[in-house]
């Protein structure tokens, strides 16, 4: 009950007023599963939520930009494709043709000229699990949740990796894999390379942060020996 009564005060009080241009930052509503989550584990936690956004919005873009790859997994229209690959990655199930391949292995296939299926849901799917894989196949995160910093590390090198084949790769005839960044006579539009910075840097900073998260719980435990603080036992 006591937990229950601070959740709602704090969903009370966690209201953010609107910007003067009516827009509002992108919070959640408040859980009980936040009570229980460091300020660290709350950080980790939306990074891997903004990371997962990113590449639904780089989906629909691919998608937009490529119709012919949504009509090969014989969906019927954009936005029905994007509803189906979303599914994929929620319950990590790689596309048809591609069943017991897993992130980088996906990822991989999807950038290879001699591909046939939908190079789209194949690329995004092997984006996110690489990521997901990368954080020990969990979206939320606890005090109890084992991070390993380098494989998050790795993560943003695989996303950068994957960011220059995609706009570098070539089909025997010559063309791109797939469509994104347009270089044009009129002004550029970069907005795919937006999103696969703000991904690498999201994953940089949270592999920087599990080692000073580290760091500092042996800085707390030594100056609390150097400054005598005794813990409440009542």
């Amino acid at each position: 009950m006591l937990i229950a009564s601070s959740v709602l005060l704090l969903a009370g009080c966690s209201s953010t007023p609107p910007r003067k241009d009516g827009s509002t930052p992108n919070t959640d509503p408040m859980s009980a599963g936040q009570v229980v989550q460091t300020d660290f584990d709350r950080t980790v936690t939306l990074a891997m939520r903004d990371n997962l956004n990113s590449l639904y919005r780089l989906l629909d873009k691919l998608y937009r930009r490529n119709p012919r790859e949504w009509r090969k997994s014989g969906q019927p229209d954009v936005d029905a494709a994007v509803k189906w690959v979303k599914g994929l990655i929620e319950k990590r199930q790689p596309p048809p043709g591609l069943v017991g391949l897993q992130d980088i292995q996906v990822l991989s296939v999807s950038l290879d000229p001699k591909y046939t299926g939908d190079r789209v849901a194949a690329f995004i799917y092997g984006l996110a699990d690489t990521i997901i894989a990368a954080h020990n196949g969990k979206r939320v995160f606890y005090p109890f949740s084992k991070l390993d910093g380098q494989r998050i590390y790795n993560a943003a090198r695989d996303v950068e990796a994957a960011d220059w084949m995609l706009a570098t790769r070539r089909t025997a005839s010559g063309e791109p894999l797939l469509l994104s960044n347009e270089m044009g006579k009129g002004p550029a539009n970069l907005s795919f390379e937006r999103e696969f910075g703000e991904i690498i840097g999201r994953l940089d900073l949270v592999a920087s942060l599990l080692g000073e998260n580290i760091r500092r719980i042996g800085i707390d435990y030594v100056q609390s020996l150097l400054l005598f603080n005794f813990l409440p036992v009542r």
